[in-house]
């Protein structure tokens, strides 16, 4: 157990989500998504939280775990052609943490989902919040445009606004 780690996630206040993403970052992140499912069969999903509870800080999850829960909260895999995609920041650790469905799993690996996952901390850590994740956007969707070309139907099958947990 790490207290360090623990009194950070603990004492990191709700509202820093507000300063690190505010409403206007919130909503270019969404258009941005909008923009995206236009060029891919793919849907996106962005969710942001402050830190862990002290009941799974306890527990010693990890970044990687609260994201397959988000991941199933969400329901990212709920989609016809199992092509959905989450993108979860935990603000406290500036982790950030790329899952995808398995029809996307096939066909991009995790090694490439990881590069960009470290270019945005990267991002993150310099404050850089809104560009680094637009950016990150853009390199999802060149992914997912090469993958999954949209389809002559292709519906919004999940809301495109980021989730604050």
């Amino acid at each position: 157990m790490n207290l360090k780690r623990i009194l950070r996630h603990l004492f990191l206040p709700q509202w820093s989500i507000g300063l690190a993403f505010p409403q206007r970052v919130r909503q270019a992140i969404e258009h941005a998504i909008a923009e995206s499912e236009k060029r891919h069969d793919a849907e996106l999903r962005f969710a942001v939280e402050a830190g862990l509870t002290l009941p799974a800080l306890l527990q010693g999850q990890s970044a990687r775990q609260r994201a397959v829960e988000v991941f199933s909260q969400l329901r990212v895999w709920d989609t016809e052609h199992n092509s959905g995609v989450l993108i979860y920041v935990q603000l406290v650790d500036r982790k950030v943490e790329l899952l995808a469905d398995r029809g996307v799993n096939a066909r991009v690996s995790q090694e490439e989902w990881n590069v960009i996952c470290h270019r945005l901390e990267r991002r993150f850590r310099k404050g850089e919040f809104e560009q680094g994740t637009l950016a990150a956007i853009g390199e999802i969707t060149e992914h997912l445009a090469r993958h999954f070309p949209p389809r002559e139907k292709n519906p919004n099958e999940l809301p495109n606004r980021p989730v604050v947990l």
